[in-house]
């Protein structure tokens, strides 16, 4: 497929080696200064910053083509903005792409229940150049709990993600963790999610119902 990728930092470039990497080509990238058109691109992923929204739905608009999200720091006013859109092209959003961390998310949405009486905390560390604190992941695992808990950010050198939820009661602690072990992660996720898009009707999609639909697929 052709691509294109809005946010050329380290993440964006990540994705771009990792599309190529099995044959897909750039054809479109947008930084804060440029933009460089090669051709017409089936798919747009942004994992850039918030304010770059704006022109990547007008990117999407033009080309009525499919958008694949990562961006942290997304508020309200962002996320309606992307759902109303999702009418006019399909679209899927996540704050972490990762299968790992989704698939955590589905098992503490079925299985926290079991848990409610216990005292509960999430903590969460990122490299010190993230903007967002608590991390999109962090309130995510917050939503799956489905209830109030602290979440405790550290920001400190290059830590790709860690997260964590802690259980406990007075006799005994559960702890359910993930580590990312670099950006490649995301980047697969971002891959698979372009791949799964493509052709689908226009909706609002997560990337935790394209890991669902991966069942019995994964090697």
């Amino acid at each position: 497929m052709n691509f294109g990728v809005v946010g050329t930092g380290k993440m964006g470039r990540e994705i771009i080696e990792t599309f190529q990497d099995v044959g897909h080509k750039l054809v479109l990238k947008v930084n804060s200064s440029d933009q460089r058109i090669d051709g017409i691109p089936d798919v747009i992923v942004d994992f850039s910053r918030p304010e770059a929204l704006v022109t990547t739905l007008s990117i999407c608009r033009d080309y009525k083509i499919p958008l694949v999200i990562g961006t942290t720091g997304l508020g309200q006013k962002e996320m309606e903005e992307l759902k109303k859109a999702s009418i006019y092209f399909p679209v899927v959003q996540s704050y972490n792409f990762s299968i790992g961390i989704n698939l955590i998310l589905k098992m503490l949405s079925q299985f926290s229940i079991y848990l409610d009486g216990w005292d509960t905390e999430i903590c969460e560390t990122h490299h010190s150049h993230k903007k967002d604190k608590p991390s999109g992941t962090a309130l995510m695992i917050k939503n799956a709990l489905g209830r109030d808990v602290p979440i405790h950010s550290i920001r400190i050198g290059g830590v790709y993600g860690d997260h964590s939820v802690i259980f406990g009661n007075a006799g005994e602690i559960i702890e359910i963790s993930h580590r990312a072990l670099s950006r490649k992660v995301f980047a697969m996720g971002a891959l698979k999610s372009a791949e799964w898009i493509i052709g689908k009707a226009p909706q609002f999609y997560t990337f935790s119902e394209i890991v669902e639909n991966m069942k019995g697929v994964e090697k």
